[in-house]
């Protein structure tokens, strides 16, 4: 790691040094690598180093596999003895899947551990950091915390606000439509949008689509990665209030999970009888949106990645449901009377408005992708 990064007085904060600035910078980095394997669980990385000098790192690669602090420890070895541990959520002191972190540290012999973000998790925040500090463990927390909440905004979301991160994905032309007005839109976006695309894809937990969506293109919602990265298969879910897709939708292939999401009183055809499927209140065959991400919330959803039509995607916008919109802008004119993005919604007034904010824009091929969400007050 250079110096010039370690040492650069711009980036520290009161209590925290430029070295513990660049080694959790690390740990984050490090961290971003679980992005497709490591859900349900959050994303997390640790660094152990004696100053500015790193004795061992870990990530956490999948549930169920060693935490990112006992990878970190296996490599240090007795050089972790009297370390820092650079921890990007607080180190658990519970039990699960596997044993917890806290006594690794305190065993290993740590004299420090910098944590940037609370784990939130019931009957877990706080008490990791408790067990350190009653050890004679120093705990210092906070680093970097915007960060580290940010790259498990998914997980926070899940454990905080008990639904996913909703995230909406959606491709435009110049004009402001999804599609030309007979509902055509293969391709609106370059072949690099889509592949593009499917990145987004695998760092979600869930795909969602409306059943109007695969009568019309019987879409496969499935992660197609052109570089071999390895990903969980995200479970792709329907509303499908009467169940209406028909046997053979590539949906209900076995290329990955299907949830069906359907009214209480639609009747279940015998080819679905043996598929994944649930149902959730619904009112004028319109299912009830919150209720259906509260389920999947319960399945350990972190992520959910929308991909449908208007219908779909305005019941989102209008129900307050959106957390983050992904939005390729094309540069192509489709006309006067092509297809809006969301349906069912219109500001009455310039008050009314629906307001968001730029996140990020990037170019993708000869396209744009301009990330955005809600504009807080």
């Amino acid at each position: 790691m250079p110096a010039s990064t370690i040492h650069d007085s711009r980036f520290t904060i009161p209590g925290f040094s430029a070295t513990d600035h660049a080694l959790m910078a690390r740990a984050l980095q490090l961290a971003q690598r679980g992005q497709y394997t490591a859900r349900p669980n959050p994303m997390v990385g640790c660094v152990l180093a004696h100053g500015e000098q790193v004795v061992g790192e870990g990530w956490h690669q999948r549930a169920g596999e060693a935490h990112a602090e006992v990878l970190a420890l296996q490599q240090a070895g007795e050089r972790a003895r009297g370390a820092t541990a650079y921890v990007t959520l607080e180190p658990c002191n519970h039990a699960g899947r596997t044993p917890p972190c806290v006594p690794q540290l305190i065993a290993a012999g740590v004299a420090r551990v910098v944590v940037a973000c609370a784990d939130p998790f019931q009957g877990a925040a706080g008490a990791g950091m408790a067990a350190l500090r009653a050890a004679g463990i120093a705990v210092d927390a906070g680093l970097m915390e915007a960060q580290a909440r940010e790259l498990n905004r998914g997980f926070l979301s899940r454990i905080e606000r008990g639904r996913p991160w909703v995230r909406v994905k959606l491709a435009m032309s110049l004009d402001g439509h999804t599609a030309l007005a007979s509902g055509d839109s293969k391709w609106i976006s370059s072949e690099l949008s889509r592949l593009d695309v499917q990145r987004w894809r695998a760092r979600a937990g869930a795909l969602l689509t409306a059943s109007g969506t695969v009568l019309k293109d019987d879409p496969q919602l499935t992660v197609r990665m052109d570089d071999g990265a390895a990903f969980v298969p995200p479970l792709r879910v329907v509303l499908d209030p009467g169940l209406a897709i028909p046997a053979g939708s590539k949906v209900l292939d076995d290329s990955a999970p299907t949830l069906l999401l359907h009214a209480p009183q639609a009747r279940v055809p015998k080819y679905l009888r043996q598929a994944d499927h649930a149902a959730i209140p619904a009112e004028d065959a319109m299912l009830d949106l919150e209720a259906a991400l509260r389920l999947l919330a319960q399945r350990g959803i972190n992520e959910v990645q929308t991909e449908a039509g208007a219908t779909l995607c305005g019941g989102l916008l209008r129900a307050g449901l959106v957390d983050e919109l992904l939005l390729y802008v094309v540069p192509v004119l489709l006309g006067a009377h092509g297809k809006p993005l969301f349906g069912g919604w219109d500001a009455p007034t310039m008050a009314e408005r629906y307001d968001l904010q730029i996140v990020e824009t990037r170019r993708v091929g000869p396209d744009m992708r301009i990330t955005l969400r809600p504009k807080v007050a």
